[in-house]
């Protein structure tokens, strides 16, 4: 198969995770409109994720968080964002880079995103070009791979729903309180490239 300088794959992942960042800027702005809400997926282990070492023993590798009812002053930037939440009525203050985001989900119009981090980069990187040749000179590495998914009808493996102070209740195993139903399928970015 013949090299990808160019990297689409990277192009694509950045311009998806924009979405992401342009949604949770406007719910910065203008709050949640209708009954939108959001399950972000992200690696707890990528560069510039800081969690309190209490949220870090807990999820050691990946956390979902609910964007819902219970959190606030969430601060979006052009790397990332900032949100507060209440974990077992401890409020917390996560930082997200967009570059950790490993998915994202808003089950209310059932729309999804789905991203591999760094590490799946690294792996797919041909053997004779390094895995971070894809940004310029200098720059930090772009820790955004192949696009795994562009658009799902139906939600991704539940979350686990996380304790707040408005359902200091929830197991792990509890299924999430408005998990759509439905079937359908994932279209994948793989489908259409030539082999």
């Amino acid at each position: 198969m013949p090299t990808d300088y160019i990297r689409y794959d990277i192009l694509t992942q950045n311009a998806l995770r924009g979405v992401v960042r342009t949604v949770l800027s406007d719910a910065a702005a203008k709050g949640l409109p209708g009954e939108h809400h959001f399950y972000v997926s992200f690696d707890t282990r990528a560069p510039g994720v800081k969690l309190s070492p209490r949220l870090l023993a807990q999820y050691p590798t990946e956390m979902t968080i609910v964007l819902q009812h219970q959190f606030w002053d969430l601060t979006v930037t052009e790397d990332g964002f900032e949100v507060g939440l209440s974990f077992n009525g401890i409020p917390e203050r996560l930082v997200v880079p967009l570059t950790a985001i490993k998915g994202f989900f808003d089950p209310s119009v059932q729309f999804g995103l789905e991203f591999a981090v760094q590490s799946d980069l690294d792996a797919e990187a041909p053997e004779d070009e390094p895995a971070q040749a894809a940004g310029p000179p200098g720059a930090k590495p772009a820790g955004t791979p192949r696009p795994a998914a562009l658009h799902k009808r139906t939600p991704p493996p539940a979350p686990e729903p996380l304790p707040t102070a408005a359902n200091p209740t929830a197991e792990a195993g509890d299924p999430p309180p408005d998990k759509p139903a439905g079937g359908g399928e994932v279209v994948r970015l793989d489908r259409f490239r030539k082999k």
